[in-house]
């Protein structure tokens, strides 16, 4: 059975070798994130900082930061995870109907939560400033809660089945907030706590809202995990924890968790926003201020023995990327399920998740053809863009498993070769301009607007790919170029200067100077600002190509055209990965507190050997 709270898992951690103490003074700002960052790149354990400056709270850091401790903690989770394949058609009306789960195999009684008077949540109260008041990169515009479980419920329907469990940014201060009294909430778009924040505007209503923090590690997974419309995080909680979660309820109140550690209770008001932000993101960015709701804090209700848990994101891998692959992990026998013809996915982490989305679909539309092209393929990408997560994706690309069988998307050099080889530029290209963006994603022409690109690929080769770099007499200003992998090339180009929705007259004059040359095997060339970084590792050329390119903007070709407004080209594609004049400055660590981190992996001090 999972754990009930967050102390019976770090007991169970440090009682297994997975967590170390550290007992010197660790300061919430910046030195406690910069720590846990080196201690989940190194692999290391789970990390509790008992003396933190400044605040009476322990906090926790690295819980969840390797695979191996992920499976640890939800050992008993993805044994009755396994369960639900089989019950995966029935699944959503299940959850919707307290009686269908009572009825069910006894294993899913535990998704129902249980009622409970009171709890250790509720044993103590603080103030917002005297909770541990994290700071992760130099650059953020305050501390931020950086493992809350958002919880709130349509105000349509009230009660756990119309309820919302999502990780959303949480600023505890800075800006314009008064202290202690408000809080920044930023959602991004396509979150459920958007459709109950959209029903409270239009009934003119205040929409309540609880933060947790701490508690039963399966909330915190359950916080981030990708279940379909109809499935309440909270009843997902219940089952990966193995046991129903005791939830608090006063007449009027949302539910809080007994064993949680914190909960900042409050209300969304109508019309009330501030600016949110700058905060290192999971892009490898700031994320820059922007207006988002205002939650006014009513009450911050924590248990005698509270911990902190906090995490820090930045650019990928980091612990939010275990997450990810965890997720995975657990989903991936489900997707073919989920979508029609879909066999294998990958958000690629390395591009920051979103950006970049590969996929192995079916093409059988016309078994009888003598030559596969891109249809149903074009079905499969356009499902992925429809529903769920994978929505968010910004570039798609997608390969018919009848032309290879082996194919894979985990490995991503065989996929891009497999691709490259296959692609007609002149038709494969598939463009969707001035639509909805990731909210983290700067590459757009405006805050949560841009394009994104459909890159559909099936048949028999077109062309082999170049193992060398071909000679073409590069033009000035463009230099320094290298060949990364078979038919792809890195080349640097000019620092960008003009605005958002503008195409650079230096890449149209650099594909009119591939149009007459040839290509020799060269399928995708990338323009950046330092091509030796780009090509040093796939990780480097993935997180630069993919986050700092706007597919409608950022995409050229020699001897492009436009035809019944379909865009196509010749080979090579070339893509601007340069970073752009409006772009947030990607993330730096600030020296002098890596210097102090590097005295704790001293000898004798608590994390030699291990940093």
């Amino acid at each position: 059975m999972g754990y009930a709270n967050l102390a019976a898992c770090l007991r169970d951690l440090e009682a297994n070798g997975e967590l170390v103490r550290i007992e010197d003074p660790v300061s919430p700002y910046l030195e406690a994130g910069a720590i846990q960052r080196r201690v989940f790149k190194a692999g290391g354990p789970a990390l509790l900082f008992t003396n933190v400056t400044g605040c009476r709270f322990p906090m926790a850091g690295n819980i969840f930061g390797t695979m191996d401790r992920m499976r640890f903690i939800f050992r008993d989770g993805l044994t009755a995870f396994n369960r639900l394949h089989q019950l995966e058609p029935r699944l959503s009306s299940l959850m919707q109907s307290a009686s269908l789960l009572l009825r069910g195999p006894r294993w899913l009684w535990s998704m129902l939560p249980r009622r409970a008077r009171s709890g250790p949540v509720l044993e103590m109260e603080a103030s917002l400033s005297d909770l541990p008041q994290l700071v992760s990169w130099p650059g953020d515009g305050g501390p931020f809660v950086t493992l809350p479980q958002v919880y709130s419920e349509s105000p349509e329907r009230p009660g756990i089945k119309g309820s919302n469990l999502g990780m959303y940014r949480i600023q505890l201060g800075g800006n314009a907030y008064a202290p202690d009294r408000e809080a920044g909430l930023h959602y991004q778009i396509h979150r459920g706590i958007g459709q109950h924040h959209a029903k409270a505007l239009q009934r003119g209503e205040t929409l309540p809202v609880n933060v947790f923090v701490g508690g039963p590690p399966a909330l915190t997974l359950a916080a981030v995990m990708p279940l379909p419309d109809g499935i309440p995080e909270m009843l997902f909680a219940g089952f990966l924890a193995g046991r129903r979660i005791p939830l608090i309820r006063s007449p009027g109140r949302l539910p809080i968790p007994a064993e949680a550690d914190f909960c900042i209770t409050g209300r969304v008001q109508p019309g009330h926003t501030l600016p949110e932000g700058p905060f290192g993101d999971h892009l490898g960015y700031y994320s820059l201020t922007h207006d988002f709701p205002v939650l006014s804090v009513e009450r911050v209700f924590h248990r005698r023995d509270a911990v902190w848990p906090f995490t820090t994101v930045g650019r990928p891998p980091q612990e939010d990327s275990v997450f990810g692959e965890f997720i995975h992990e657990l989903t991936g026998p489900l997707v073919p399920k989920v979508f029609q013809g879909i066999h294998e996915v990958n958000a690629v982490d390395a591009a920051g998740v979103h950006p970049l989305l590969l996929a192995v679909g079916s093409e059988r539309y016309v078994p009888f053809a003598q030559s596969r092209i891109p249809q149903e393929l074009l079905t499969n990408a356009h499902q992925l863009l429809g529903s769920t997560q994978t929505s968010l994706s910004k570039y798609v690309l997608i390969a018919a498993r009848e032309d290879d069988s082996s194919l894979s998307v985990r490995d991503i050099p065989g996929f891009l070769a497999h691709i490259l080889e296959r692609m007609d530029c002149s038709r494969d290209l598939h463009f969707i301009t001035r639509t909805t963006m990731d909210t983290l994603d700067y590459s757009g022409i405006s805050l949560n607007q841009g394009s994104k690109l459909i890159l559909a690929a099936a048949g028999p080769p077109k062309r082999g790919l170049c193992r060398e770099l071909p000679s073409l007499g590069w033009p000035v200003p463009f230099a320094e170029p290298h060949l990364l992998a078979p038919g792809v090339a890195v080349i640097e180009g000019p620092d960008h200067r003009l605005g958002r929705d503008i195409q650079d007259p230096d890449m149209k004059r650099l594909c009119e100077h591939l149009a007459g040359s040839e290509a020799q095997g060269l399928a995708l060339l990338v323009v950046v600002d330092d091509s030796r970084f780009a090509v040093r590792t796939w990780e480097n050329f993935l997180w630069i190509a993919f986050t700092r390119s706007d597919p409608a903007t950022d995409i050229y070709g020699p001897s492009s055209f436009v035809h019944c407004k379909h865009w196509g080209c010749d080979p090579p594609l070339v893509v601007d990965a340069r970073l752009k004049a409006h772009h947030p400055e990607p993330l730096a660590d600030d020296p002098e507190v890596e210097r102090r981190v590097d005295r704790l992996g001293a000898p004798g001090m608590p994390l030699h050997t291990v940093i």
